[in-house]
């Protein structure tokens, strides 16, 4: 018997007269303004251009939010980190050509930290397309080919017809596990043409689950329960489902010591007995990973950064629990679990008993008390104290965004996150620039807490501009720049290297006074100084700039 009425959503009363007659004046623009907003989205960020001027006139006749960055790559940044904090798909209105290509470097960051954007982007008329017909400003052959080795999936609109359900249906992708950049593209004159479309209300984009097969967590649980030494490895997967609780339950269970990946911060109590925090750079806590007889990876394909530059060797049993089916075993054989980690973590509970080992702890204690006696014997004073004065000057419920400088590197490893969802790096697809304008859109998704940046002089370079966004927009992000003259991690990688850098050292303007031309307080202050100084900027509302001039250097490697 057919059931097929049941899926006829009927149109109320109010609907039917609506649709009958829609306000005059509407575009394909309008379409796409009215989809987002339908969908659940309150905020978009972007940057006009002349084929996307459709778009952006739409807006002023929704309820939607515009936030509006100087430069394209900034905007996806912006939107990468309102992404991560709410969760939601966060709307990038782009242009054509030099606007869209300028945004792919920020959409290779969401994709590999699995941060849900989505960008739409337009493109020359549609009699134009096809390669260079035309000769319209901005045009390109085949604009959709430079971002489908970037986003999730691309979808291509022709006429106004498809725009709400190219929308929606990018809407789930970017939502379905595992979460990411998505690509819409629609020609400058389906944006401009009038349109007899009733106004789109609510379309269904109810993100894909993506459930463990029964089978196979049957027997990760059996093999976890039975384990001698089990261990777990939680990434940026764990907190991207919202599961850290389900992750604590499950390591208590066990008693089975867990790291957190650099992309994980928080998805694991810092202070917990079990916790081996996230000293993935470091011989003691990799060889101690190694020596599992059951190793757990949840929400971490083990790339490069959290295999310790792929040096890991397991040498027992790997049970991977993974979203992204290509990260299947990419770089282990073990059991592969297809799943959102939230689920998985959900069916092992169901199944997984009691496993006593009241030694558990003390072997954490032994690996983290090795791990702080090689760093004493290394003259590393400073860098831990700055990194300590900056935890210390930071609100726990603040959010921190870290540009790719010496002292995110050393975050990755030291900070303690305090909470999931807290600590963000570019350490995903590792470009520059990220720091700042992340932290202005996650300033956007939660006005209620201060927000801390850090970025060294070569990184904040790429981003001084978005100083006039966040006075724009009075947005309370306070930028720490730790300025050591040049591209501090590249003069050191170039100088262990080869015996000297080249192409590192920068001229730099004066950030302080930068700032202040911008309208944005800044203060230039010295080690002694930075926790009063960072304490009291993140205190007062609005932007700030705190400049610590300081040359910081890596621990030693501790992957050879």
């Amino acid at each position: 018997m057919s059931h097929d009425h049941d899926l006829v959503l009927r149109p109320t009363p109010a609907q039917i007269e609506a649709a009958l007659n829609p306000p005059p004046g509407r575009t394909g623009g309008d379409l796409v303004v009215e989809t987002l907003a339908g969908l659940g989205a309150t905020t978009v960020f972007g940057l006009p251009g002349q084929h996307a001027l459709g778009m952006f006139d739409a807006l002023r006749r929704s309820r939607l939010r515009y936030v509006g960055l100087r430069m394209e790559n900034n905007a996806g940044f912006a939107a990468d980190a309102y992404g991560r904090i709410t969760g939601e798909a966060a709307p990038l209105l782009l242009s054509t050509g030099p606007g869209a290509l300028l945004s792919l470097a920020a959409l290779q960051e969401a994709a590999a930290a699995s941060a849900p954007v989505l960008a739409i982007g337009s493109q020359v008329p549609a009699a134009g397309l096809g390669g260079g017909r035309h000769g319209h400003l901005h045009e390109l052959r085949d604009q959709q080919a430079s971002f489908r080795d970037v986003v999730k999936s691309v979808h291509p609109v022709r006429t106004a017809s498809q725009i709400p359900s190219a929308v929606a249906a990018a809407w789930r992708s970017a939502l379905t596990a595992p979460h990411g950049p998505v690509w819409v593209e629609i020609p400058q004159d389906v944006l401009l043409a009038e349109t007899v479309l009733p106004v789109v209300t609510a379309p269904d984009a109810t993100p894909e689950e993506l459930p463990p097969r029964p089978e196979l967590t049957a027997l990760a649980a059996h093999l976890l329960e039975t384990a001698e030494r089990p261990a777990i490895i939680a990434g940026g997967g764990v907190v991207r489902a919202d599961a850290p609780a389900k992750l604590r339950a499950l390591a208590e269970r066990l008693n089975a010591p867990v790291v957190t990946t650099f992309g994980g911060k928080g998805a694991f109590p810092w202070g917990h007995p079990l916790s081996l925090q996230s000293w993935l750079e470091d011989r003691h806590t990799t060889d101690f990973l190694a020596d599992a007889d059951v190793l757990l990876v949840v929400g971490s394909g083990l790339g490069e950064l959290s295999s310790n530059y792929h040096t890991f060797a397991p040498r027992g049993r790997v049970i991977q629990i993974e979203a992204d089916a290509g990260k299947l075993e990419s770089n282990h054989p073990g059991i592969g679990i297809h799943a959102d980690a939230r689920l998985a973590l959900m069916a092992l509970l169901e199944t997984v008993g009691e496993r006593p080992d009241p030694g558990a702890p003390e072997r954490v204690r032994a690996v983290l008390g090795a791990v702080r006696e090689r760093l004493d014997a290394q003259e590393l004073s400073l860098e831990r104290r700055v990194l300590a004065d900056v935890r210390a000057a930071l609100p726990d419920r603040a959010p921190s965004f870290w540009d790719m400088t010496i002292l995110a590197y050393w975050a990755w490893s030291a900070f303690d996150a305090r909470r999931p969802n807290a600590m963000h790096s570019a350490q995903g697809a590792g470009g520059l620039g990220y720091g700042f304008p992340a932290a202005l859109g996650a300033a956007v998704a939660d006005p209620t807490t201060p927000v801390l940046a850090v970025s060294g002089d070569g990184g904040a370079m790429y981003s001084i501009a978005e100083l006039a966004t966040a006075r724009q927009y009075d947005l309370s992000v306070t930028w720490l720049i730790v300025d050591d003259g040049g591209y501090g991690i590249l003069r050191e990688y170039m100088t262990d290297a080869f015996g000297t850098a080249t192409g590192t050292e920068l001229t730099r303007p004066d950030f302080v006074a930068l700032a202040e031309s911008f309208g944005v307080p800044a203060v230039r202050t010295d080690p002694e100084n930075l926790r009063a100084d960072l304490a009291a900027a993140l205190s007062a509302p609005g932007p700030s700039v705190v400049v610590l001039p300081a040359l910081l250097r890596m621990f030693a490697p501790t992957h050879l």
